[in-house]
């Protein structure tokens, strides 16, 4: 029976730190009893924010031996009303709860949670603050009865601030989901998207990589950085917490935490009260939410200013755990399982080691069930840094376990007749001191006092009386009967308890008392692992070379005739294996003097490879570059085995491009778009306890060959000839260069010419199609099977020495007139070698000696004539001329002879007159026309055959002729003549002019139907029509079905039409006259169908109606030409709701602050004035329609006549 510890009748307080901040404990009892402890926190009651009428949940989670026991107590008042304050004990969750049912405001107090134990006791404390509506409810001291006080007593209505949300439309994702995604992880996206129903990951990862462009853009306004983000989940303490990383641009930028777009309050994480926290260190930010409820749950957003920094959003699943974790206990190098189950499904939750959250990969695989009930936590390879509390954490629920790591073997050690169970680590059983000073107390076995004596130390402290003795190594536990060597394992046998640690491989003897030159280790037994067949040696090392020792296997002594060899080396003893086998396995122990060292053999073999596939395995693999390259290669199973693929020596690990699948008997490795920097050595290595071995092969990626290599060489130049010399690349791609092309590209010009292909074995071209004086840049490639490389470029090379052409012949004058002389040319007989380039032009005026150019060296004349428009009329010129080649401009020509700069005689032309124009009545008529004529012209004008009125103005200037009608009528209306005439000849051309203005709307519309399904639509004519030859009319239809306006006809002389009509829908028409000018308003028809009919019916359901509507163009901008100086008027019709925004642009450029024009938008009808234009008024004017919902945009050309 376990042993009941003793409490002494004098109690003590001493008080004690936890490991739990904010906790105190008071210990009872001087000294604990073995394996006892005082009461302490593992997880403490976190500070309450309730709301009036809500419930209050304080969880808290003790420990102890003996469990201590947990009561409740607040500061100001009584916890004992069982109505008002509910204990109970979760046998799940391990947690203690003081539940407060329907808060009011005097339980706003601190309270108080007690651990209790025999051996001590401990403390903790938490607020609980109580809110009326959000706001903090008065303190009863301060409240009054008093009437002047009754202003005090109103409360102040509190503004939270809202977060501006995109709102959601019809058939679109969720907002929030953009905001949770780029926040998130990759690892997550495919968690995420099953979440919101998003099933197109290519589209989506498209639209994220915009929307995070957009974001970082945002965010550059207001922070420098941005990274580590972590998302919210709940930690081991019970908080609910997520972090990241910002550097702010402005450092007193307001930061602002919104809950599903309402913005929370926080705390600076100094007081534990808040709900709510944001700490802040340096350029981290921590926020954490204490003691979360299924309330917590939401969209949480960090705000910087107006710019969304992070969001996150956290779910809290209400589940419990109907399987709770379990202790495990694993040996170090092999793998350890957790495990729960939940009552609800929930695809992930949240694993902790020693309160770090853990993410599946190399050392953790995390697994869940189909059902997504059950959960699993593997930890491979468990070394010693693994033990500890592993965490699993479901919403507000979790589950603790320990992991504990045991030494890689276990050993009998084997005493007289008494076997001893040993546990070892390696690290701790090499090279041990073999002085024992353990100490054994208590016991009272049969075979204690023999246990003692077996135990002695070297150093002969200790006696067997009364089963004490000494026992092995560096406070080794010597525990009675087992106690010969301690390991940490608490053992409670009745009269048998010993103290200390972890002992060594090396027994004490039972020698005499400490003498100076008693026998020790140098250096004791190591564990081998032995090759089958093989030969291997146990070695151990003395103090000294007088002593001789025994060698035993598995307690049995060993002799030379078992087929071992025994050797004495001085303080050197060795036992040596000629040829390994199984038998040779087991535990062998050297002993001198009492003084014992142990290791264990081992026999085994290396790892082997299927030999028939060895021999395919080493084997090339070649691919192109982009492709994948396989390696497999098959083994037997074997135990222990660890799998490793190196490339060029560099160990390859599963991800990225790289794929490695490993089996019992099987591996694979995948090498996915391979690049030619991944050809190399391929090696598979198999290890296991007795060593490795390894199998190559190669990997081939073929792929175009690198560029030529400099410095290129320019063996010879001549006139005509450039020899080029060059090296070949420094990778041929993995397979040979096949040929090398050559282009060339002359400076000044912009095209490549391919002027060679010449086979590998030559590194030498010479390019014979070369002008001297000119510089040329050449492109050389290199081409195999796989492509052709990227070129070597050289720098500008000359071909031979300058030569510059010889003078032309002198320039001939082709025709002369007063502001142009044409003239013409032959190319020069010398062109110095090279292409002529162009040709430098010089005039001279009579009666001067100064040339001017008239074109510059670097823009030369490409052809052979040229038009001199820089010359004064009736001044006389002489010109010459400059042939330019690649090295320059060469002799000028002879002048040319005098040209004399005017018109020769010419019958009067017109030029590009226009023979139509309408005008608005009461704007002026400007009739413009140019002509050409030597001498200068008589112009008259005619109207219809006749004069024109002396009330009209003509203003004739050289070349140009204008008639003016300053006010215009109806009247003015005709066919208006210009003659020219001068001794050469008459010319006369004819222009159409029309006055008119907006046409008047028709009258009245009337609807008659004389045949089933077509109605006659007839309407009083419009009073313009008339006066208005050209006046016609527009039909326009409107129906219940389509319920939109559209055009059924068009340029209708009379005042009829007949249209089709559908039964059972309901029409409308409208009639408008046009004429040049434009429309008129409409005239409106009576309504015809069976809606002019229909009884209204009262409907139980409200309809949802909305006039939101994106932008739209009803009437467009249209051309227009008007001559310069004369004003301009643009209009246009949009629609939309909300109202748009109106954008005038001019070739592009927003004219909306340009006080040149005058723009207007009154009710959706935009028009734009210019006063008088100009050509610089030319061009495409455009207007443009925003509203949240959308775009529209039109555009129309001005081009001003002169």
């Amino acid at each position: 029976m376990p042993r009941v510890p003793v409490i002494p009748t004098e109690q003590v307080e001493i008080k004690k730190r936890s490991k739990m901040p904010g906790v105190m404990i008071t210990q009872y009892v001087k000294e604990l009893p073995r394996g006892k402890n005082t009461p302490d926190f593992n997880r403490k009651p976190m500070a309450l924010s309730v709301q009036e009428g809500k419930v209050a949940i304080f969880r808290a989670v003790v420990c102890g031996d003996p469990a201590p026991t947990v009561t409740w107590a607040r500061i100001k008042g009584d916890t004992s009303d069982p109505e008002l304050y509910k204990t109970r004990f979760d046998q799940r969750s391990r947690e203690h709860i003081l539940e407060i049912p329907n808060v009011k405001a005097d339980q706003a107090d601190t309270y108080k949670c007690f651990a209790t134990n025999e051996f001590g006791k401990a403390v903790c404390t938490a607020t609980l603050s109580v809110t009326s509506a959000g706001l903090k409810k008065p303190q009863a001291e301060s409240q009054t009865n008093d009437p002047e006080d009754f202003r005090k007593m109103l409360k102040k209505t509190t503004i939270v601030k809202k977060r501006k949300e995109k709102p959601k439309k019809e058939g679109e994702i969720d907002p929030k989901f953009w905001e949770v995604m780029l926040s998130a992880k990759k690892s997550n996206y495919e968690r995420i998207c099953r979440q919101f129903g998003v099933t197109d990951y290519r589209w989506m990862l498209k639209q994220l990589n915009l929307k995070k462009k957009e974001r970082e853009d945002e965010q550059a306004k207001v922070v420098e950085k941005v990274d580590n983000m972590k998302q919210m989940e709940v930690k081991t303490s019970g908080r609910a917490e997520f972090e990241f990383e910002m550097k702010l641009t402005d450092p007193n930028s307001k930061l602002y935490v919104y809950k599903n777009g309402d913005m929370l309050d926080f705390g600076d994480g100094t007081d534990d009260s808040c709900k709510h926290n944001m700490k802040k260190s340096d350029d981290k930010y921590l926020f954490s939410i204490n003691n979360p409820t299924l309330n917590d749950s939401g969209l949480y957003q960090v705000d910087v200013e107006d710019v969304n920094i992070f969001s996150t959003n956290f779910t809290i699943p209400d589940v419990e755990f109907n399987g709770m974790l379990k202790d495990a206990k694993a040996v170090e190098g092999h793998d350890a399982v957790f495990e729960c189950v939940l009552s609800g499904p929930v695809p992930q939750i949240t694993w902790c080691a020693n309160d770090v959250s853990v993410e599946h990969g190399d050392k953790y695989n995390i697994t869940v069930s189909e059902d997504n009930l059950t959960h699993r936590l593997e930890v491979k390879n468990c070394k010693p840094e693994d033990k500890g509390v592993y965490t699993a954490i479901a919403g507000i629920k979790s589950s603790r376990a320990t992991l504990a790591i045991n030494g890689s073997f276990i050993s009998l050690l084997f005493l007289g007749d008494i076997y001893t169970t040993i546990f070892f680590c390696k690290c701790c059983y090499i090279n041990e001191d073999p002085n024992a000073r353990g100490k054994g107390r208590g016991g009272s076995s049969d075979n204690a006092d023999e246990v003692g004596r077996k135990a002695k130390g070297a150093d002969g402290r200790g006696d067997g009386s009364k089963g004490s003795g000494s026992g092995d190594g560096h406070g080794g536990d010597a525990r009675g009967k087992h106690g010969l060597i301690g390991d940490d394992t608490d053992h409670d046998e009745s009269g048998q308890h010993g103290r200390g640690g972890l002992g060594s491989a090396v027994i004490g003897s039972s020698g005499t008392a400490g003498d100076d030159d008693k026998v020790n280790f140098g250096n004791g037994l190591s564990d081998i692992n032995a090759l089958r067949g093989k030969s291997a040696e146990l070695v151990c090392t003395l103090n000294t070379d007088n002593a001789d020792g025994v060698w035993y296997k598995n307690g049995v002594k060993l002799t030379s005739k078992d087929g071992v060899t025994i050797l004495k080396d001085g303080c050197t003893h060795k036992l040596i294996f000629q040829s390994c086998n199984d038998a040779d396995e087991g535990l062998y122990e050297f002993e001198v003097n009492g003084c014992r060292t142990q290791a264990m053999v081992k026999v085994g073999d290396l790892p082997e490879f299927d030999p028939d596939a060895l021999q395919t395995f080493s084997n090339p693999v070649i691919v192109k570059a982009g492709q994948s390259a396989s390696f497999k290669m098959p083994f037997p199973p074997q135990a222990s085995l660890e799998v490793k693929w190196f490339n060029k020596g560099l160990e390859l690990n599963d991800g990225g491009s790289v794929k490695v699948m490993k089996e019992s008997n099987l591996s694979r490795l995948q090498i996915k778009d391979c690049l030619r920097s991944d050809t190399g050595e391929i090696k598979i290595q198999l290890k296991n306890h007795f060593g490795s071995i390894e199998a190559a092969s190669s990997l081939i990626v073929l792929d175009k060959p690198g560029p030529p290599q400099g410095p290129l060489e320019v063996n010879g130049s001549t006139s005509s000839v450039l020899e080029l010399k060059w090296n070949p690349p420094k990778d041929d791609g993995g397979s040979e260069v096949t040929n090398y092309i050559i282009e060339r590209q002359q400076v000044g010009q912009n095209t490549w010419e391919k002027i060679g292909d010449i086979s590998a074995n030559h590194l030498t071209f010479r390019d014979r199609n070369v002008s001297r004086g000119k510089r040329y840049i050449y492109r050389i490639y290199a081409e195999n099977l796989e492509g052709i490389s990227e070129p070597m470029e050289t720098e500008k090379i000359m071909a031979g020495a300058l030569v510059f052409p010889g003078p032309p012949a002198p320039p001939k004058v082709v025709s002369a007139s007063k502001n142009c002389i044409n003239l013409t040319w032959s190319p020069p007989e010398n062109d110095g070698g090279t292409q002529i380039l162009g040709y430098q032009l010089e005039k001279r005026k009579k009666d001067t000696n100064q040339w001017v150019n008239l074109n510059p060296v670097n823009e030369p004349i490409q052809g052979l004539k040229y038009a001199v428009r820089d010359v004064s009329e009736g001044s006389e010129y002489e010109f010459r001329l400059s042939a330019i080649n690649m090295s320059g401009a060469g002799e000028p020509s002879a002048p040319s002879v005098m040209a004399c700069a005017k018109n020769p005689n010419m019958k009067p032309y017109f030029k590009d007159p226009e023979d139509f124009m309408v005008v608005r009545s009461g704007n002026s008529i400007r009739i413009k026309i140019n002509y050409e004529a030597s001498p200068q012209p008589e112009i008259r004008w005619l109207k219809n055959g006749e004069p024109v009125s002396p009330w009209n103005q003509i203003f004739n200037t050289d070349g140009t002729s204008t008639l003016v009608i300053p006010s215009s009528k109806y009247s003015d209306s005709g066919v208006y003549t210009i003659v020219a005439k001068n001794s050469s000849g008459q010319t006369s051309f004819d222009v159409e002019v029309r006055v008119a203005d907006e046409p008047k709307p028709p009258g009245p519309v009337e609807l008659e139907q004389v045949v089933y399904g077509k109605v006659i639509i007839s309407w009083a004519p419009s009073p313009d029509q008339k006066k208005d030859d050209r006046l016609h009319y527009m039909v326009a239809e409107y129906n219940s079905n389509t319920r939109i306006w559209r055009t059924i006809a068009d340029h209708l002389f009379c005042a009829t039409y007949t249209t089709n009509i559908q039964p059972g829908q309901e029409y409308h028409f409208r009639i408008y006259a046009k004429n040049d000018l434009g429309l008129s308003n409409p005239s409106d028809s009576p309504t015809w169908g069976v809606n002019s009919n229909r009884v209204s019916v009262t409907s139980n359901v409200s309809a949802v109606i909305t006039l939101e509507r994106p932008p739209s163009i009803l009437v467009p901008l249209k051309l227009h030409s008007p001559p310069k100086g004369y004003q301009c008027f643009m209009t246009c019709a949009v629609r939309g709701y909300p109202t748009p925004n109106i954008g005038w642009y001019h070739n592009g450029i927003c004219i909306d602050s340009n006080h040149n024009y005058n723009i207007t938008n009154a009710s959706g009808i935009c028009s734009m004035y210019i006063l008088r234009v100009g050509h610089e008024d030319d061009g495409e004017y455009k207007v443009v329609a925003v509203n949240p919902l959308g775009r529209a945009e039109c555009s129309t050309v001005l081009k001003v006549k002169d």
